[in-house]
């Protein structure tokens, strides 16, 4: 696998190598002991997730707060997303900085989510299956959140807001100003 590193600091986009031949393809989407040399982070995941959602449907900007806190490893399984990561780590030289990237079944690109961060996404495609690898459990007191459409953010969701498809907890989630991270 290759790693790329992203604009934010200890963010990253993982690229499989893809072997390739008339039967279908192989590749290895994860390996601990790689992953951990060549960013230096904690790649052990204990939680993994999957959602499936239709066109629009914009899920973000979520995080888990303090000792529950979560990195997380995301890829698309089916269809095509517009992932997004937002730096709200406050000591951090990329503190509200936000990074997107088309996550798509073909493309099979991953992107690594360090703790700390706001992590949301929209669909591109008629529907998606998304995957999330998480480091640690999952706590409802510990969740935090960010409005998607937040001016000091200024996201491009690379969809119409009009056409964003939100839940009443992303509808209603604070403003970055109000610090819920």
């Amino acid at each position: 696998m290759k790693i790329k590193e992203t604009p934010l600091k200890d963010c990253y986009i993982i690229e499989p190598t893809v072997f390739e031949d008339d039967r279908g393809y192989f590749f290895e989407k994860f390996n601990e002991k790689k992953f951990e040399e060549l960013t230096g982070m904690n790649g052990h995941f204990v939680q993994d997730n999957i959602s499936k959602s239709s066109y629009g449907v914009l899920r973000g900007l979520h995080l888990q707060k303090g000792e529950h806190a979560q990195a997380k490893l995301v890829s698309c399984l089916e269809g095509s997303v517009w992932d997004v990561a937002v730096d709200l780590r406050e000591d951090s030289p990329t503190f509200g900085k936000w990074f997107g990237i088309e996550l798509t079944a073909e493309n099979k690109l991953q992107l690594y989510v360090p703790r700390g961060f706001g992590h949301g996404f929209s669909v591109l495609s008629t529907h998606a299956v998304f995957s999330y690898k998480c480091d640690n459990f999952y706590n409802k007191e510990s969740e935090g959140s960010v409005k998607f459409n937040d001016p000091d953010l200024n996201i491009d969701w690379q969809i119409d807001e009009k056409d964003a498809v939100l839940s009443e907890k992303d509808e209603n989630a604070p403003g970055f100003k109000e610090k819920n991270f």
